[in-house]
């Protein structure tokens, strides 16, 4: 009797349209059957057996996106924006869904994460977006999922937003003034290394749980890379040292040249002045990684054929997006207390907060909270407490101030060590007319959001972080 061929492990990856995970694609999907978990909708993805439509925002979403799944891969970064008003840091952004993704994991069984980070600085100071990266990471690891991290620097690949970046910058300007942050000495990584490192690790066992460093086989500054990308490119660039350059100009004239949104470019500008090397310690470095060099890296890159309309980051969105809202808020909890606390506390808070100012009332009958002006008055916003959830959601119901809307919601959870807060408010939808809205509500509710912000910070006897 013929052994039955056994059946693939499934593998899902989270970021599945981008470039990286593109091209690991074409090599997993020989030996796994690859889930593809998207934003976008999309029926079909090149070498992907299935396609799922996820957004990593909502619990339910991300738990449906990794039923039956065996292994996952990470790669998902939000620097770019989501709804038409994000009212957020890109690093708050990258936690919640970082939350998300490890807890429905760790209940849907998943085996083993595989995620790409970023290399770390040496010295104690660091970047927002490094220190992002960092944090995801950290928050990948807190439900109980085994994690293999693979940091990187820059890594290179024909479709990169970061190479193409680059390249555009060569392409286009014969003579390039270059700010300090040129002569920082970071190391690159060839996209084939990053994929050659995900193949080794995300079905063995023996390397979960563990840091592994990615790089070329020898650093360089960012302007000697722009001069070797010059010269794979046959091109003649001079290069001018002008040190007064700061990075608000730099993400200017980057971004004008490139055309790369700001949005985009912003956060990888700060993070070029500080150097990111992968440590040579064996304990930090996979056996037998390829390890190519910065010129057979791009040389690789440039033989690509890039996007016809650029990397999916360089994309605008559209022009009349749904006017739908994103709000992410980041607070520190007073010692002992938790997400459902901090709800209740909202409620009781927000009367005393508003004051005379905007009087608000707030009625409670059948399980939905009704905002007032008046007490016999219609109804600014209707929320009900969803039954079964794991931490505090309400569902937004309706009223003078919100349209109805299937997955609008505001949730309370705590994050990290359980001391982190994040109030966020999902898929809402204003009913008044956008400009208005922004003008108003949405002034009124960032508002809001920093005054609870300082209540909490009073509670617990410390200063909250305005930026968050």
């Amino acid at each position: 009797m013929m052994d039955r061929p056994a059946v693939p492990s499934k593998v899902a990856v989270a970021g599945a349209t981008g470039f990286i995970g593109s091209a690991l694609a074409e090599v997993l999907s020989d030996r796994f059957e690859l889930v593809g978990l998207t934003r976008s909708a999309r029926p079909s993805l090149k070498h992907y057996a299935e396609v799922r439509r996820v957004d990593l925002f909502s619990r339910m979403d991300t738990l449906a996106g990794l039923e039956g799944v065996d292994y996952a891969i990470y790669l998902v970064h939000s620097m770019m924006p989501s709804a038409r008003l994000v009212q957020a840091n890109f690093e708050d952004l990258d936690l919640l869904c970082a939350d998300n993704f490890a807890k429905c994991a760790a209940e849907q069984g998943v085996k083993h994460i595989v995620y790409v980070g970023g290399l770390q600085p040496s010295g104690a100071t660091t970047s927002a977006h490094l220190e992002s990266r960092l944090e995801v990471e950290k928050s990948l690891n807190t439900y109980g999922v085994p994690v293999t991290t693979l940091r990187a620097g820059m890594i290179v690949g024909g479709n990169g937003s970061s190479f193409q970046i680059l390249k555009r910058l060569v392409d286009r300007l014969p003579l390039m003034v270059c700010p300090s942050w040129t002569d920082t000495a970071t190391q690159p990584v060839a996209l084939k290394d990053v994929v050659w490192a995900i193949d080794q690790t995300i079905d063995n066992p023996g390397e979960a749980g563990r840091v592994f460093d990615l790089g070329a086989s020898e650093p360089c500054t960012y302007q000697e890379l722009m001069a070797t990308t010059a010269e794979e490119m046959g091109k003649t660039r001079r290069f001018i040292g002008v040190p007064l350059v700061t990075p608000a100009l730099s993400r200017l004239w980057i971004s004008a040249v490139t055309g790369a949104p700001k949005a985009l470019v912003a956060p990888l500008i700060s993070s070029l002045r500080y150097e990111m090397l992968a440590r040579p310690d064996p304990e930090y470095r996979l056996p037998n990684e390829p390890q190519t060099s910065v010129r057979e890296t791009l040389r690789h890159a440039l033989r690509e054929t890039p996007e016809a309309d650029g990397p999916r980051a360089f994309r605008h969105p559209a022009k009349n997006p749904k006017p739908i809202v994103l709000s992410v808020q980041r607070m520190t909890l007073p010692a002992g207390r938790d997400a459902e606390w901090a709800a209740d506390e909202y409620i009781r808070w927000l009367p005393r907060a508003t004051g005379w100012f905007l009087p608000i009332r707030i009625a409670e009958r059948n399980g939905v909270l009704s905002f007032k002006l008046f007490k016999r008055g219609p109804s600014l916003l209707r929320i009900a407490r969803k039954t079964g959830a794991n931490r505090p959601v309400f569902r937004v119901l309706d009223g003078l101030l919100a349209r109805e809307s299937p997955r609008g919601r505001l949730e309370f959870r705590t994050v990290l060590e359980g001391d982190t807060l994040i109030v966020a408010v999902h898929q809402f939808v204003p009913r008044l007319p956008w400009w208005i809205y922004r003008a108003t509500q949405a002034l009124g509710h960032a508002w809001i959001m920093a005054r609870f912000r300082r209540h909490l910070g009073r509670l617990g006897g410390y200063k909250q972080n305005a930026s968050r």
